[in-house]
């Protein structure tokens, strides 16, 4: 049973983790640049999940003073992650556009066909 509510009460770290492990898995073991990608937004995600977690308070209300209120949320966490969302959609639509570049100059996705060809020149 104690077992069962550590679960239960840290689940978000438990999804966290896995998420962070399987974006680093798919960034180094695929040769594909867009699985790598696809790997570095899951990445991306768990991190904005780690960060996120901890910055809700259950009970808590936005900063406006009032007598009513005792506990506040911090709003900042959540500003800094709307704005990682954003770096971080622009950096995948960077790297999208770097593969379509070397996808036209090596007619292939595949790093290992793309260091061959490096190798061959």
């Amino acid at each position: 049973m104690q077992a069962f509510r550590l679960v239960v009460e840290y689940y978000n770290y438990f999804v966290t983790i896995f998420l962070m492990v399987a974006g680093l898995y798919v960034v180094i073991a695929r040769g594909n640049m867009i699985k790598k990608l696809v790997g570095l937004a899951i990445f991306q995600t768990s991190v904005y999940l780690l960060y996120i977690t901890p910055g809700k308070i259950l009970g808590g209300t936005a900063p406006i003073l009032d007598p009513a209120f005792k506990v506040y949320s911090n709003p900042l966490p959540h500003v800094l992650i709307l704005t990682a969302i954003v770096v971080g959609v622009a950096t995948l639509a960077l790297g999208l556009a770097l593969v379509a570049r070397i996808n036209e100059a090596y007619g292939s996705i595949e790093e290992d066909e793309t260091f061959e060809r490096d190798r061959e020149a």
